[in-house]
């Protein structure tokens, strides 16, 4: 049997040890990376697997790969209106924010660990972000639904302050190992680190979209590969060039994820699942790399820390910078607890090893310590102390859920599948009254373990599933008529082809237009009103505006008016 064999094997087991206890992390409360950890150190040579594993090197490059992949998907998923709306608050506690919490946690273990005051602030520096992947598993999968601003905020600083946490760690390693003199070699290295990642991040992610939207590849699975190919290539591209390749694969993500492009949805529930096995192959991993044992020679010293930084160093930092923007005493109390330490202090703990610093050792067994107890005390209790605030909402109107079947061949149309919430515009309403594009067609519809011919007279139920054949240029048309009520696309709703019977009331309904284009008649049909409108002058091609929208009749069959354009007016369209 050869080593890759065993190897396989092992990794399979682990895997699936670290799936599977994702379903008690629901029932026990704990944060997943606690239980994945867990999974490691039992795994490892102290536990029941007898695993002997001391790599940090390989620890720290499994690590970084995975960390890189999770924040990529992070990037993927956070809309570019939240960053609008919060990056002046969340790039100060990113930056600003870790800069504070190190220093004072930093002087605290310098006390607590009789260390010197560089070593107590390198160890600040390492436990002084946030983990990006245990705040984005929290919030988008334990059903705590807070407001746009506040959650935008959590997760925008968790995912953009890994850069600044990783500069003061390779910097103070610098100044500590290699003598690097503190000011403006430091402010370099700053500069470079963050300017360098950012424009990477842009520019790899720019031209990604150029590429993906001309590229036709014969294989559609080849599609996320070629997205996961160009985040890595941001990554490898600043982390190269002195830049910080967390940052550019994050933008990368950003910038890719609010662009429509072939089979996006396809790639994202890709990289939903290669982010979820590299959050459990990095735990686990970071699992078998401790000793539980040695937890034990530090535990009161740990407790002492982890306390100054979860009671102490975030709250006195983050408060100051959360007043200048507006929020309220309990939403900067919820960000002071939402601080919960995971991947990115383990793997920088590992940095002094590689560095072969003297207290290395030291370093990281109390830096797992303080990530555990953050991640175990904070994890579980998030929604309790988010309810305790009164700061948990009801949920916001959605998109529909949707999923990319294929594309079919060379025609430029492709088959998506949407399921229907209770709360949709389609649900108890006829499939005729739904109002979709002309050439838009409903192939089949699912529900339960039936499948429902689809007819004009079908009523649509939640939990539907319908299969529907569309153009691509359709596509967020579609999305809004069976989006939850409420919701609204970011851009303004664009060109539309109906058919001359589609009802007015109807197209209002659907794409929530917010002008009542039927005139309190629920009967006006667009033929109707072409009719109306343009008396003796109906023909092919004629057109005229009304209630802010221009309408033009496509084709005509005979005297019937078949098929009719759409559009906003250009002072309608910047309004919207």
């Amino acid at each position: 049997m050869f080593l890759i064999d065993q190897l396989i094997l092992l990794a399979a087991v682990l895997i699936l040890l670290g799936i599977f206890s994702s379903k008690i992390s629901a029932r026990l409360g704990l944060p997943m990376l606690v239980l994945f950890l867990l999974v490691g150190m039992l795994a490892g040579e102290d536990g029941i697997g007898r695993i002997a594993f001391d790599n940090p090197q390989a620890a720290h490059a499994l690590g970084t790969l995975a960390l890189a992949l999770i924040l990529f998907d992070g990037g993927l998923q956070t809309p570019l209106k939240s960053i609008k709306q919060v990056w002046k608050p969340a790039s100060m506690l990113a930056t600003f924010g870790v800069l504070g919490t190190a220093v004072i946690t930093g002087a605290a273990a310098s006390y607590i660990l009789d260390i010197s005051l560089l070593t107590g602030m390198l160890l600040g520096a390492i436990v002084g972000s946030t983990d990006a992947a245990a705040v984005f598993s929290l919030l988008r999968n334990a059903g705590i639904h807070l407001n746009p601003r506040l959650k935008s905020t959590l997760e925008i600083e968790s995912a953009s302050n890994d850069p600044m946490a990783i500069f003061l760690t390779v910097g103070l390693l610098e100044i500590l190992v290699n003598d690097m003199q503190p000011g403006w070699p430091l402010l370099q290295l700053f500069v470079m680190q963050m300017g360098v990642g950012a424009l990477v991040g842009i520019a790899v992610g720019y031209a990604v979209l150029k590429v993906i939207n001309r590229i036709h590849l014969q294989a559609s699975g080849l599609y996320p590969v070629l997205v996961t190919a160009a985040g890595l290539l941001s990554f490898g591209v600043a982390a190269n060039t002195g830049g910080s390749g967390f940052l550019a694969i994050f933008i990368c993500g950003v910038l890719i994820g609010n662009t429509q492009f072939a089979f996006q949805r396809t790639t994202f529930l890709f990289h939903d699942g290669l982010a979820w096995l590299s959050q459990i192959t990095m735990f686990v991993v970071l699992g078998l790399l401790i000793n539980p044992s040695s937890l034990l020679d530090v535990w009161w010293q740990g407790i002492l820390i982890a306390a100054v930084l979860v009671f102490l160093a975030r709250p006195i930092t983050i408060v100051p910078i959360l007043t200048l923007f507006g929020f309220n005493r309990r939403e900067m109390t919820l960000v002071s607890w939402v601080g919960l330490r995971g991947s990115v202090p383990i793997i920088l703990a590992i940095f002094p090893l590689m560095f072969g610093l003297a207290d290395a050792e030291l370093i990281f067994n109390v830096v797992f310590f303080v990530v555990l107890i953050s991640a175990t005390l904070q994890g579980s209790t998030l929604a309790w102390v988010a309810r305790r605030l009164n700061l948990i909402e009801q949920p916001t109107a959605q998109a529909p859920v949707t999923l990319e079947i294929t594309a079919l061949g060379d025609v430029d149309a492709e088959i998506v599948e949407y399921s229907l919430s209770e709360n949709s515009r389609a649900a108890y309403r006829r499939l005729s009254r739904m109002a979709l594009p002309e050439s838009v067609v409903v192939a089949m519809i699912s529900r339960g373990d039936k499948v429902i011919p689809p007819r004009g007279s079908t009523i649509l139920h939640p939990g539907d599933h319908l299969f529907v054949v569309l153009h691509v240029d359709y596509k967020h048309f579609v999305e809004q008529a069976f989006a939850d009520k409420g919701f609204q696309l970011a851009r303004p709703i664009g060109e539309l082809r109906m058919k001359g019977a589609t009802k007015l009331s109807d197209i209002d309904w659907c794409y929530g237009y917010g002008v009542a284009l039927n005139q309190g008649r629920d009967d006006l049909t667009l033929e109707a009103l072409c009719i109306a409108q343009l008396g003796d002058n109906v023909a092919d091609q004629a057109e005229f505006e009304f209630a802010e929208r221009h309408f033009q009749i496509v084709e005509m069959v005979g005297e019937r008016i078949v098929t009719v354009r759409i559009k906003p007016l250009a002072s309608a369209s910047s309004a919207e």
